[in-house]
């Protein structure tokens, strides 16, 4: 630390907001948010948050509003495998909190630096948690609302992930495509296709602790949370 850093300095730092700061230029592919005020884009997060539990709500209310039809009923096969699959996602889905995923609203990209953790199996670990879950749900319940309504949120992550690679390509040019080259969209893309070593696919003890965690208490509450059977090792 320099000497000359004393108690009592003041500092003053001025910042100009271009357009490709404020909001609606960080989602220019939602008319909602091209909608919204030409703030600097601090606020985009709220704004956004807030957004989105709107639209869950009117989602939850149209869901209770759908005739109650079974479409077909799922095996036990259908059980064990699903269990497994929630289990990635956890891990994808605890994995993607972290500044490494690039993904993520305001982290940005300076450099081809290489992808670590569970963005070596999808640069979109989050939404592809989300659209797992929505696969899951839809598989193992068969019922009428249920498929409608798990069905919008995975086609609103997975289609939504598609577009932010856009977005991302067109802010940021060749840095993100350096880092497009090294990651797929699509999980095991890039295994698949040579861009990461098989090895690739374990993505760390803190991620595969916390994604364990968080499917245990997820199974554990299931039945609180969303009314449904006991599941994973709950279930008797």
């Amino acid at each position: 630390m320099k000497v000359s850093l004393k108690p009592g300095l003041i500092h003053t730092h001025r910042f100009s907001v271009t357009d490709a700061k404020t909001v609606p230029a960080i989602y220019p592919e939602s008319d909602v948010i091209a909608g919204m005020p030409r703030v600097f884009a601090t606020g985009f997060m709220i704004g956004y948050s807030i957004l989105s539990l709107a639209l869950l709500f009117g989602a939850v209310q149209a869901y209770q509003g759908v005739p109650d039809r079974q479409l077909w009923t799922a095996g036990p096969l259908a059980y064990l495998v699903s269990n497994v699959v929630m289990l990635v996602a956890s891990i994808l889905f605890a994995g993607s909190l972290t500044p490494a995923n690039r993904a993520l609203a305001g982290v940005p990209v300076k450099g081809p630096a290489a992808p670590s953790g569970v963005m070596r199996i999808t640069r979109h670990p989050m939404m592809w948690a989300f659209g797992l879950w929505a696969i899951v749900h839809i598989l193992l319940s068969g019922n009428l609302p249920t498929v409608l309504f798990a069905g919008g949120i995975g086609v609103l992550a997975l289609v939504g992930s598609a577009f932010q690679d856009g977005k991302k390509r067109r802010a940021m040019g060749a840095d993100w495509a350096a880092y497009e080259e090294k990651t797929s969209y699509w999980p095991l893309g890039a295994q698949l296709s040579g861009r990461q070593p098989w090895s690739s696919l374990w993505p760390g003890p803190l991620p595969v602790g916390l994604g364990i965690a968080l499917y245990l208490a997820l199974t554990w509450a299931h039945p609180v949370l969303m009314k449904a059977p006991a599941v994973g090792i709950w279930a008797r």
